[in-house]
């Protein structure tokens, strides 16, 4: 069957012209996401357990995450509904709590210890549980209420991951403190001061020490907190203040993340939680810091749950998948279980706001992609953000995040290593495909074949539309000996231009990737004397363009079974072999387009000079236009 795979309400084009979603798409979205979880239910409906492969955590842990998670779905169901919800939702999650911390019952939940899976989860149910107090909380039988507390006293004191674990812990604690409950205040202090140490200025977090910026920012660093200030209401002791004025600084360029089929850029891990991505845009609104119009909050979110919806999510059972748009695994990461991807929960935080609030009341109002060509740089993260209108993709040009600690070792990773990444293409994760690494990537290739990595990203700028960084490159037959690579990128119009300064060993070979396409049809691929392109059926068109440094022969890498778009994929790339040793530069003209591409044209009518001692490097386009890089 065709997706969706649910059934929807008209769509409303006058109220939502660019959507058709109304406030009645997104309950039917949450109430079929709930019922599906039904006949994976434990007998005493403390966990569900959903198909698929599990996590590390073990099967009763994966249990206690799709109760948790999907409590938090039904909790702003609930709530959003002033608790005028069919009574089976409710008393569903009120008996899986009576359930879940009876050690008798043979469904207990396990115990909070140090930097256990389960303390993500409570987190979740604290949340569930401040939101429908009066339909949950407030009814529970006393002795109930005691193994709750008693459950979640094992966080009091206790130790988390030094990453936004600690807001687990903060959120978790104030909800004891809400209901009267031993806790400790140095606990939740110590976790909001720690993210003090993460925040980078502009309304960026990094998601612990390091340089890890991703949707964890949005959907963990700025959500937490102020649901955190939720719990403490006038108790907050000045925060809430300080994190709504950063949340309105995060949001003032965040829908500048989504393209014009509201896809979000594909970048960075768990990106099995699809929805959560519209959580920020929710909870600006919600604590009243948005700088955004209510049409575009709505059209933002909106936009996003149906880009999946009309691609089969949630499935022809109702369920959300471990992938992108069906399972795909290599998608995903060793801690994710069958229920992991129903932290999209947090994408339904704007049921909470009422029927009558702006965001669902005023017309939607079109994304920054939708009205015009955009250029945005993130100094912060080290991104560059370029939108082309006449696609709508978006692209992230990658100068900053490599997700990895400051000092010690460094490992890289195909969501954070690439230099590029798109709302329309997904990175190539499958083992094989990540092993030789072509997409994204400028690679020193050892004699064998092999390539360097990316591990370890240096920002030198990000300003306008360039963006530059460094990285060390080392050859598999050469440990311990580095290679400076420094990468320069320039946007003009629908291209990116990327400038590399490279040292390598004489001997070795250079190589450059584009964007991977993918498809379910093998992606048709075309290449001649210094440029490839890739293109799939529904024409997107990945393509290089060698402008120096290069030889004539370009290629064409294939992979089967390696991306989340689709089982075909396909990376044009240019090569340059037996490198002189020390200096060379290498410069590529890189295109994603819906349209048609022209690389031949290109490389004819695109002059570029590069000084003998590399400095200096000046492109030159048909227009008229030049860039000295």
């Amino acid at each position: 069957m065709p997706a969706p795979h649910l059934p929807l309400p008209p769509t409303d084009r006058v109220l939502s012209p660019l959507t058709g979603w109304t406030r009645a798409h997104w309950e039917a979205l949450a109430d079929r996401q709930l019922e599906a979880l039904v006949p994976y239910a434990t007998p005493g409906l403390a966990q569900y357990r959903l198909p698929g492969r599990g996590s590390w955590s073990g099967v009763v842990s994966d249990g206690l995450e799709g109760y948790a998670r999907s409590f938090l779905l039904a909790s702003f169901r609930i709530a959003g509904a002033g608790g005028e919800v069919d009574p089976r939702l409710t008393e569903r999650y009120a008996r899986g709590l009576t359930t879940g911390t009876d050690r008798g019952s043979g469904e207990a939940w396990p115990e909070l210890t140090d930097c256990s899976q389960q303390m993500v989860e409570a987190a979740s149910i604290a949340i569930g549980l401040h939101e429908t107090r009066p339909w949950i909380w407030d009814k529970l039988d006393p002795r109930v209420q005691e193994r709750v507390v008693d459950w979640f006293s094992g966080f009091v004191g206790g130790r988390t991951w030094d990453n936004n674990w600690r807001l687990f812990q903060v959120v978790s604690e104030q909800f004891l403190a809400s209901v009267g409950a031993p806790y400790s205040q140095s606990d939740i202090d110590g976790g909001l001061d720690r993210i003090e140490d993460w925040y980078r200025g502009d309304g960026w977090y990094s998601d612990g020490d390091g340089r890890n910026f991703d949707y964890y920012i949005g959907w963990a660093m700025h959500l937490y907190p102020l649901l955190w200030a939720r719990m403490a209401g006038e108790d907050d002791g000045g925060r809430a203040k300080v994190y709504r004025e950063r949340l309105t600084q995060f949001l003032a360029t965040y829908p500048h993340f989504f393209g014009g089929d509201g896809a979000p850029v594909h970048q960075g891990r768990s990106l099995t939680y699809r929805f959560a991505a519209a959580a920020p845009v929710w909870m600006g609104a919600l604590a009243d810091c948005t700088p955004l119009a209510p049409g575009l909050t709505r059209r933002l979110a909106s936009g996003t749950a149906r880009h999946f919806v009309e691609r089969g999510v949630p499935d022809e059972r109702g369920l959300l998948p471990l992938g992108w748009y069906g399972t795909f695994l290599p998608t995903t990461q060793a801690y994710s279980g069958p229920a992991s991807p129903y932290w999209a929960s947090k994408g339904f935080l704007g049921l909470l706001l009422p029927a009558d609030h702006p965001v669902w009341t005023e017309r939607e109002v079109p994304l920054p992609v939708e009205e015009s060509d955009r250029y945005t740089a993130l100094p912060r993260p080290g991104w560059l953000l370029h939108g082309t209108r006449h696609d709508g993709i978006v692209r992230l040009v990658n100068h900053g995040s490599d997700h990895n600690p400051l000092e010690g070792p460094a490992q890289d990773d195909p969501h954070y290593a690439k230099l590029g990444y798109s709302t329309a293409t997904a990175p190539e994760t499958a083992p094989r495909a990540w092993e030789r690494t072509v997409d994204g990537h400028l690679a020193l290739l050892a004699p064998d074949g092999m390539p360097s990595r990316r591990r370890r990203i240096h920002p030198l700028r990000c300003e306008g539309r360039v963006a530059a960084s460094r990285h060390d490159a080392e050859l598999p037959d050469q440990e311990g000996e580095v290679f400076p690579i420094e990468t320069t990128s320039a946007l003009h119009g629908p291209w990116e231009i990327r400038v590399h300064r490279v040292q390598a060993p004489a001997g070795a070979g250079v190589r450059e990737g584009g964007y991977a396409v993918a498809d379910a049809a093998r992606p048709h691929a075309e290449q001649g004397p210094g440029w490839a392109l890739a293109r799939t059926t529904t024409g997107l068109t990945s393509a290089v363009v060698a402008l120096h440094g290069w030889d004539e022969e370009a290629g064409i890498a294939r992979e089967v079974a390696a991306n989340a778009y689709g089982p075909h994929s396909a990376t044009p790339f240019l090569t340059s072999r037996d490198h002189a040793g020390g200096a060379s530069v290498h410069v590529t003209l890189v295109a994603l387009s819906q349209d048609t591409v022209h690389p031949r044209a290109l490389r004819e009518s695109i002059t570029c000079d590069v000084t003998d001692d590399g400095v200096h490097v000046r492109v030159r386009f048909p227009d008229g236009a030049e860039l000295d890089l």
